[in-house]
């Protein structure tokens, strides 16, 4: 794909016209006709503008095929999740991603939970109370892993903090294959759901007892898919939710 290919794709997935972001970019709609056409190439100047408005890597604006993104990832669309209990622990370590994760799955087998269910359903999230001591001079930062407990189930919560997430609207988008360039896969959904949500006037909505943020990892007929979800404001169009898949 080519830079003004690359232009053309961020400026559509941004909902916005030539006018607008020559606007911006303080140029003419011209010139951004010719910059998506390729018939001329924005000073470095402009590029690094336009890499900081959309957001985007300058390496990446100017050398990948963006719009490969259709194929990583699915379209942001808003979900009704109904209330759910589940069982949570959280680490802070060096790798609490793993750590957390670990232990959860140990918790759920020791208690017997595949008795009551052929697919037990974990979710993760980031635990933001970490100091700045540990981050820097430990390199330890915190996660929460969790599995979504079946109706029915009773847990004595020994080791775990059992929880119940209630109703809620949540922006959803999924990932394929998000470990593959999971530094730059997984934080750009995050940012993919924040631009819809700003495009489309909803706000990322924080509650008691309502899970902020939170993702979902499976795999599918070989391939591993994340789903990322983003608690928001109350819509009028909602899917109804009935599994994490």
């Amino acid at each position: 794909m080519s830079l003004g290919e690359n232009i053309s794709f961020l400026r559509k997935q941004k909902k916005i016209t030539q006018e607008q972001l020559a606007e911006r970019m303080n140029v003419t709609r011209q010139t951004v006709s010719r910059w998506e056409s390729d018939e001329i190439t924005p000073e470095l100047s402009k590029l690094i503008d336009l890499s900081d408005f959309f957001a985007c890597n300058l390496d990446a604006l100017v050398k990948e095929s963006l719009s490969q993104q259709k194929d990583i990832y699915s379209d942001v669309i808003i979900k009704r999740v109904p209330a759910f209990q589940y069982a949570s622990y959280v680490i802070i370590s060096q790798n609490p991603e793993d750590d957390a994760m670990g232990y959860i799955q140990q918790w759920s087998e020791k208690c017997g939970l595949k008795k009551y269910t052929d697919a037990i359903k974990y979710i993760g999230w980031d635990f933001p109370f970490v100091s700045q001591e540990q981050q820097n001079r430990f390199g330890m930062h915190g996660y929460v892993a969790a599995c979504i407990l079946p109706e029915g189930f009773e847990a004595d919560g020994q080791g775990v903090q059992i929880c119940e997430n209630l109703e809620a609207d949540y922006a959803v988008i999924r990932i394929k294959e998000p470990f593959i360039q999971p530094f730059e896969r997984i934080p750009n959904a995050y940012k993919l759901i924040m631009e819809y949500l700003q495009a489309n006037n909803f706000k990322e909505k924080r509650q008691d007892n309502i899970i902020g943020c939170f993702e979902h990892e499976y795999e599918k007929n070989g391939v591993t898919y994340m789903d990322v979800y983003i608690h928001a404001a109350s819509v009028t169009k909602v899917d109804a939710f009935s599994s994490f898949n």
